[in-house]
């Protein structure tokens, strides 16, 4: 039986829809299993052993070459996917662009969200199987279970993060990175600053503190994590406060990164795709959400401590904020300091 999976993004959502996967493949081993992601989340799925193959959209690109050229390359993908004639499809997205695809692969079942569930409501026209969510699925990884389960009621491989593998020529790379840097011994300690939301972030200044008090209290040498050029500016300005006692990561592949995540002892960061990534390759979090809900989003098990900012108002979901400054700094830094304790404590 050939099934493909829709979900194409963000990164963050891409890996809390891996739980389905494993559910899948507990169900009936000999499952054909395809996935579509957007390009630049799919080095995080290729070679994984529980897929088939991975099918790239490149939606950026097709915007950046003009309406005519995106309308041929998804045309194009959509033929790609009809001709491989999958019997099943499940849409773990929810809107109307993964709708599309569902509707036009062809698969004679296909599975997406009740009205109550979807993100747009387009997608409802494109799904034969609507799943209604229960109480007990309101941790977006159990949105995606909900689905799988629907669709296999038969499996058992019930994860709450995972399972995501580790590319061994990655993670060569990184052990060498780290052999260069001198961090052969003692706990790696990852701190990640950015997010997608400006009203995700934890205040600049409470990251250096932090990274202070790791470095003077504990020894540590904190590896700064970054994906795009506000946030190197930011790790490089935390790294200055330290007076360059801290290790700012070159920023290299999907696939590295994960490796880095997986080799780290503890990763502490907000509501952001590589948190997500550490909790998927079994390494213990530190979490900090300010305007997202924790017990929707957040790493769970004794593993992972989250901390949620102290306002009235929270968790708001808005993207701009009179209020930014005093929600960020709502999350002490003493607050995230004794997490990181509790969690080495309990490693070592």
């Amino acid at each position: 039986m050939k099934i493909l999976i829709i979900k194409a993004s963000a990164l963050g959502d891409v890996v809390h829809a891996l739980p389905a996967l494993a559910w899948l493949k507990s169900a009936d081993p000999d499952l054909a299993i395809d996935w579509l992601v957007e390009e630049g989340f799919a080095p995080l799925l290729d070679g994984h052993p529980l897929l088939r193959r991975v099918v790239r959209l490149h939606t950026r690109a097709w915007r950046r070459a003009g309406v005519r050229h995106g309308l041929q390359s998804g045309l194009g993908v959509l033929r790609a996917l009809r001709q491989e004639a999958y019997d099943m499809v499940l849409d773990l997205q929810g809107n109307s662009k993964s709708g599309l695809f569902t509707l036009l692969s062809g698969a004679p079942l296909r599975y997406g969200f009740a009205r109550a569930g979807v993100r747009e409501w387009p997608n409802l026209l494109a799904t034969n199987r609507k799943v209604v969510l229960g109480e007990s699925d309101f941790h977006i990884s159990d949105r995606s279970l909900a689905i799988a389960k629907a669709a296999f009621p038969a499996g058992h491989d019930r994860r709450t993060a995972g399972p995501l593998p580790i590319d061994a020529g990655a993670a060569a790379a990184v052990t060498a990175q780290l052999a260069t840097a001198g961090l052969t011994s003692g706990p790696l300690v990852v701190l990640h600053y950015g997010t997608t939301w400006v009203t995700k972030l934890w205040a600049l200044a409470s990251w250096q503190q932090l990274a202070g008090r790791l470095i003077a209290e504990k020894g540590l040498r904190p590896i700064l994590t970054w994906g795009n050029q506000a946030e190197l500016d930011a790790v490089q300005a935390i790294d200055r406060h330290c007076h360059q006692q801290c290790l700012v990561w070159p920023r290299g592949s999907l696939p590295e990164l994960v490796a880095l995540l997986a080799r780290a002892d503890l990763v502490v960061g907000g509501d952001t795709g590589p948190v997500h990534i550490a909790a998927a390759v079994g390494t213990p979090t530190v979490s900090i959400f300010r305007v997202t809900d924790a017990s929707r989003n957040a790493p769970r098990g004794a593993r992972h401590i989250c901390l949620s900012a102290r306002m009235e108002c929270a968790p708001c979901l808005q993207k701009e904020c009179d209020r930014d400054q005093e929600c960020a700094a709502s999350v002490s830094v003493s607050a995230v300091a004794d997490a990181v304790q509790t969690l080495l404590g309990k490693a070592s």
